[in-house]
């Protein structure tokens, strides 16, 4: 498997800069400790005391996103059945730091990817949180060039992600399932809202329960298959059934192309999380998932 690692930080970002930043513009919440909580592909995320988190963008590409969340995610939040990190503030750039920030709540649990749950509660507290966000999305809705597109959008990056697989046998197979999935019909409904980067990283888990959906940056408008596709980052046969009952909307050929960006999104994670052993390993329980 040839492997690239995780984009760079195009500006330095640090907890000295958190701390920079709120005291400026958050002299209230200036003596809160501030710890680093995660340094993602998009964001630096840090403690701020014990109820808040800040979410600091590292690319230009990810302030884009911080501003869509700023926007859209505290008017979605109250009809969704999970809580979500809903802006609390949205900060402004400030001592050379060029881009919005925020602050948010602080969610506790850790992410499905350490401790996926093994439920059909689980399974249907997510497909009843997505049948809740899955509504027709306004025209002014975020536009996203990679997520909510027909898959046939896809083809090229998909072409080079399979060719990097060293397995012949999961190449070959990979490649068969493309295929099939391209002569699915596309959606034909109006565009949804959706999450846009739904993985067992973005969904936390509190005693066994799913209690949060993470990070909605790349919120979006499309075909709501993209979304469904975390039922083969995180569930079996059996509870991908139980996640396909409760959200009560997905027809078989939506549940095709369903698979069909569980497939891209796994050769994603693999082949661009060498130094992301959390995502790597997303993408090969994926992979496994959709292939088996």
């Amino acid at each position: 498997m040839s492997v690239q690692r995780m984009p760079a930080a195009e500006v330095p970002v640090s907890v000295e800069l958190v701390r920079r930043l709120v005291a400026e513009q958050r002299p209230d919440l200036a003596g809160l400790d501030v710890a680093v909580l995660a340094n993602g592909w998009d964001n630096l995320v840090c403690r701020l005391g014990d109820r808040l988190l800040v979410r600091l963008p590292r690319r230009a590409m990810a302030a884009e996103l911080v501003a869509h969340e700023q926007r859209w995610l505290p008017e979605l939040a109250p009809r969704l059945p999970l809580p979500v990190p809903a802006p609390v503030f949205a900060g402004r750039p400030g001592h050379g730091y060029p881009w919005p920030w925020s602050i948010v709540p602080y969610l506790p649990g850790r992410v499905a990817a350490d401790t996926p749950p093994v439920s059909s509660a689980a399974a249907v507290a997510l497909g009843g949180f997505l049948a809740a966000l899955h509504t027709p999305a306004p025209p002014d809705a975020p536009p996203h060039a990679s997520r909510g597109i027909p898959l046939a959008r896809r083809a090229e990056g998909v072409a080079d992600l399979l060719a990097r697989l060293d397995d012949p046998s999961r190449r070959v197979a990979a490649a068969g399932l493309w295929q099939a999935v391209l002569e699915v019909p596309g959606w034909l409904g109006p565009p949804q809202w959706l999450h846009g980067d739904l993985h067992p990283a973005n969904l936390l888990v509190e005693r066994g329960a799913l209690s949060a959906v993470l990070d909605f940056g790349d919120l979006t408008s499309g075909d709501p298959a993209g979304d469904l596709s975390v039922a083969w980052m995180l569930f079996d046969a059996d509870h991908r059934s139980v996640f396909r009952a409760a959200y009560g909307a997905a027809d078989d050929h939506t549940w095709q192309r369903a698979r069909g960006w569980a497939l891209v999104l796994g050769l994603v994670f693999v082949t661009f999380s060498v130094d992301n052993p959390t995502m790597a390993g997303i993408g090969e329980r994926t992979l496994d998932a959709v292939l088996g």
